[in-house]
């Protein structure tokens, strides 16, 4: 069943808040609103569309959040039928100092121009050993995970996507702020190795990406390598950093 949404501009406010990547300033002012565009945000414009309301791309969706003053949205995949894999920045009000409450997000599979195959609240997360420990966000990429526990088993209905610890032709797909009602994929983002065991790939992507999942294709159709953690614009493109699964380790049940 089909979930109309009345979701107005989300993710595209200003300043640094929930669901919003680690951007550097020079990036926010080209990317952010009302700035002037320029081939960095033509490239995030110009990924492919996907059809969000087909599997396999319903096991992708949009982790929503809104309160009195802030209202953002990161992107999330389904791994398990009431699991989201995502970034924990996301979860992190940066203006309050506070880690948002799950009952102030909402899971919006397939969304896609103000309409979503289904719709979840959320009972709770589950995070690294080390995040949140002192009541605060620690910054390292290690830390940068999360699992959202759904009310609902939406897997059942929209599929869920299989983790993997590497693959071919890798690429990201998520609801970037400049498309944020579209969901969409970069062309091949070709990963190096960073000494961390991190992944970093020149990739436009951007904020409202957060948490996107950096995908290979196997026989059985897309795979989960890792999650969106940080974007870096660099004079050429834009460098994104990639937490690996296999970092982290989550189970799928």
């Amino acid at each position: 069943m089909r979930w109309a949404l009345a979701l107005m501009f989300w993710g595209l406010l200003s300043g640094w808040a929930a669901g919003q990547p680690l951007l550097t300033p020079a990036w926010d002012d080209i990317c952010g609103l009302g700035a002037e565009r320029d081939s960095g945000c033509q490239a995030i414009r110009d990924r492919e569309p996907l059809d969000a309301a087909q599997r396999p791309w319903s096991a992708i969706g949009r982790v929503n959040f809104a309160s009195i003053d802030i209202r953002s949205h990161c992107t999330g995949v389904l791994i398990g039928e009431r699991l989201v894999l995502t970034a924990a920045h996301c979860l992190w009000n940066a203006p309050r100092k506070r880690w948002i409450p799950p009952e102030s997000l909402r899971f919006a599979a397939g969304y896609q121009r103000g309409r979503a195959v289904a719709v979840s609240d959320v009972t709770g997360y589950r995070m690294g050993s080390g995040q949140g420990r002192t009541g605060l966000f620690d910054t390292r990429i290690e830390q940068d995970w999360a699992l959202l526990e759904l009310a609902e088993p939406l897997g059942r209905e929209v599929g869920t996507l299989p983790l993997a610890e590497a693959g071919e032709a890798p690429f990201a797909a998520g609801y970037p702020g400049l498309r944020p009602h579209l969901l969409s994929r970069t062309a091949p983002c070709i990963p190096r190795r960073t000494a961390e065991g991190f992944l970093r790939a020149r990739c436009p992507l951007m904020r409202g990406d957060s948490g996107a999942p950096l995908l290979t294709m196997g026989p059985d159709g897309p795979r989960v390598i890792g999650i969106l953690s940080r974007v870096v614009p660099t004079p050429e493109e834009i460098d994104a950093i990639f937490l690996p699964y296999a970092l982290f380790g989550v189970g799928e049940t």
